[in-house]
């Protein structure tokens, strides 16, 4: 008889991107340094725009929805990482306004099962003529609405 890894929770809201954690990443104690946590949680939103057809290549002219500023970040760390690895970023939306959102995230172990770090981040779209506040794309918006959590 084998012992059966126990399912993975089912999400019921936003999505859960792969992310690993590499030795440079920890601090001299062996844990996730803190400043790790919003990169990964960057690379890992990064990648679920990407399979939209979001991207940003460095220019701020053609970025469109990309053209965004952080307006504020608010992290609490629950549990230390203490080993290099496959993680997980759980990703969703909390809000969903014209010209900003906030989206709520928890690094996670790889099935979604222990919460390191959860936290928020809001976002203010741009025009990159003015970096004044612009309204979010049509095909952004609908991408977007996918991800809110259901409470909202």
């Amino acid at each position: 008889m084998t012992a059966e890894a126990p399912p993975a929770p089912v999400l019921t809201y936003g999505r859960l991107i792969p992310v690993t954690v590499h030795f440079d990443d920890l601090d001299a104690l062996g844990l996730l340094h803190n400043a790790r946590y919003p990169l990964l949680v960057e690379r890992a939103w990064t990648e679920l725009w990407q399979d939209n057809g979001i991207r940003f290549e460095g220019d701020w002219a053609a970025a469109g929805d990309a053209c965004n500023a952080v307006k504020e970040l608010r992290i609490t760390y629950e549990a230390p990482v203490t080993r290099t690895g496959d993680y997980a970023v759980h990703l969703w939306l909390d809000r969903l306004g014209t010209t900003g959102l906030t989206y709520g995230f928890r690094f996670c172990s790889a099935d979604g099962t222990v919460t390191y770090a959860r936290g928020s981040r809001v976002l203010v779209r741009l025009d990159a003529a003015t970096l004044r506040p612009a309204p979010w794309s049509d095909a952004f918006r609908a991408a977007a609405r996918e991800l809110l959590h259901p409470d909202v």
